[in-house]
Parts: structure tokens; C-alpha cells; sequence
């Protein structure tokens, strides 16, 4: 009698398997997911082969982005969104916006450590270690960051009018714009070889590895950034907006478009902290304020 009750158990477990499995997924926003995460690994690949590819590297894991702000639009316009696509959509941005970004910041800082590591030996390898470090922590917290998400995410529209901390994308905007930054627009501005240039090279190169520990941290937190897309640039807005815009836009084409990079992602990402920071003043004049108040009304 038991074995017929384990059987029968066993067949019915079975049933829901195969009922779960899928038949059908939308061809369109898929292939469009998929290039997010092409991108993401041939970046991974670029940035293996040498310094002379790690502002091509940047430049994918940019094209990924775009990738990943069309897939979602396009299931969405199609009216076929699925469980299926927001796991697809996180593995691959684990790829592009995770593992990529931290393997170049790796990268880059290789030939540095490695000149440094004839002057001193010991604060080499501690330094070495320190950016280790930061590049795991930055990859450990963009899977919790991709998990948490896909755990909290709702499938109603109105519900992605803001993340609750800092998006991967945004995270590794901030690593790859500095990068190209610092690939190509600061052997152009500044003769290679000069005071000036050593100086600026050298922020650079030591804020990489605090700036992603700083990513990392804000992917994390509870700290709450807009949905770019969904409130500024979705729907019918009034025609000033339209006019800002358009002299956004044009700011950015004015201004070398490596220099816009870093501060669109730098100042998105510096937002999302100041704007915490105000809430919190804020908050704590009106406790101060509520606390000189007499239960009578009556000031102190």
C-alpha cells in the first residue's frame, strides 16, 4: 500500500514537471537578450587579448546596454512578457553588466601593478589583493543585485517607475566610462609622458578599484534611483519636456561623447546618494523639530 502511495506521489510530481515545462518564447525579444549577453563575453574576450582592446571591451559592454533597454521594450510592445525572459534577461546581464565590467577593471589595472611591483614588493601585492578583492565583490553583488530583482520584480508597468538600488547597468557604466575615458580621451587632450597626464593616469587608475567597491555597495543598498526611460522618456509628456530633452541631447553631442559618459553614469550614480542624503537631513530637522514642541503646541 505504501509503495502504491510513493508511485502514485511519484507520478503526480512527474505531471507537474512536464506541465511546467515550456513550448512557447517569443523569438524577437529573445535574440535581442542574447545579444546583451554576446556582447558581455566578447568584451570578456577583448579584454584578455591586451590593452589596445579594452576601449573596444567598453564599447560592447555599452552596445549590451542598449540591448538591454531594447529587449524589455520590445516584449512589452509585443505583449509577451514571460517568466522565461526576465530569467534570460538576468543571466545574460550577469555576463555583460557583471562578470565583464570586473574582469576589465582587473585588466587595466595589470600593467600598473606589475611596474609597481619592482619598486615595492610588499605594498604591491597588498594593493593587488585590494583589487582582487573589489572585482569579486563587485560580480558577488551584481548577482544579489540580478536575484533580488528577479524575487521582487512585478509584471505591472506602473511598478518600474524606479530601482531599488543602483541598477547593473548604471554600476557598470560607471567602470567602462572611465575606461574609455581613460583609454582614449586622455592621450588626446594631454601630451602621454607629461606631469599632468602622470597625475590624471594615476586618479584614474587608484579610483577604479574604490569606485567599484562603491558600485558594488550601491547595487546592494536600498537606496532608490528612477527608471530613466519609463519617467523621463515614456508616454505623453508636456512640450517643455520635449524642449529639455532635445538641448540634452544636444549637450551630449556637443561635449566629446567619452567626457558625456562618465557624467551621465558618475552623476546618476552621485544622485541616487545625495538625494538620500537630502531625505535624511530632511527627516531629521522634522524630528528635531517635532521634539521642541510641546505636547500643548506651545515652542520650548
Amino acid at each position: 500500500m505504501s509503495k502504491t502511495k510513493s508511485r502514485s506521489a511519484g507520478e503526480n510530481l512527474l505531471g507537474r514537471v512536464r506541465r511546467q515545462r515550456l513550448k512557447y518564447v517569443t523569438i524577437l525579444p529573445s535574440l535581442v537578450t542574447i545579444l546583451n549577453g554576446v556582447c558581455g563575453f566578447w568584451a570578456i574576450i577583448l579584454a584578455g587579448t591586451g590593452k589596445h582592446s579594452f576601449a573596444m571591451a567598453g564599447y560592447l559592454i555599452l552596445l549590451a546596454m542598449i540591448a538591454d533597454m531594447l529587449d524589455g521594450r520590445l516584449a512589452r510592445m509585443s505583449k509577451s512578457t514571460s517568466s522565461f525572459g526576465g530569467q534570460l534577461d538576468s543571466l545574460c546581464d550577469m555576463i555583460s553588466f557583471g562578470v565583464a565590467p570586473a574582469f576589465l577593471m582587473l585588466k587595466i589595472l595589470e600593467p600598473q601593478l606589475g611596474d609597481s611591483a619592482v619598486l615595492n614588493p610588499g605594498l604591491t601585492h597588498l594593493v593587488h589583493r585590494f583589487v582582487w578583492l573589489a572585482s569579486m565583490t563587485y560580480m558577488s553583488c551584481a548577482a544579489i543585485r540580478l536575484a533580488r530583482f528577479n524575487v521582487e520584480n512585478e509584471e505591472n508597468e506602473s511598478a518600474h517607475m524606479s530601482f531599488m538600488g543602483l541598477p547593473t547597468p548604471a554600476a557598470a557604466g560607471v567602470l567602462v566610462s572611465l575606461i574609455i575615458f581613460h583609454q582614449e580621451v586622455l592621450p588626446e587632450v594631454l601630451s602621454h609622458g607629461t606631469l599632468l597626464y602622470v597625475v590624471c593616469e594615476n586618479i584614474i587608475i587608484c579610483s577604479l578599484p574604490l569606485l567599484t567597491l562603491g558600485t558594488a555597495v550601491l547595487m546592494v543598498s536600498r537606496i532608490r534611483y528612477p527608471h530613466v526611460l519609463n519617467q523621463y522618456v515614456s508616454g505623453k509628456k508636456p512640450f517643455a519636456h520635449f524642449i529639455k530633452v532635445l538641448l540634452f541631447l544636444g549637450l551630449v553631442i556637443w561635449i566629446f561623447r567619452q567626457t558625456a559618459l562618465v557624467l551621465i553614469f558618475c552623476g546618476f550614480a552621485a544622485s541616487g546618494i545625495c538625494r538620500w542624503v537630502y531625505h535624511r537631513i530632511l527627516n531629521w530637522r522634522i524630528v528635531v523639530a517635532d521634539r521642541k514642541v510641546r505636547p500643548s503646541g506651545t515652542l520650548e
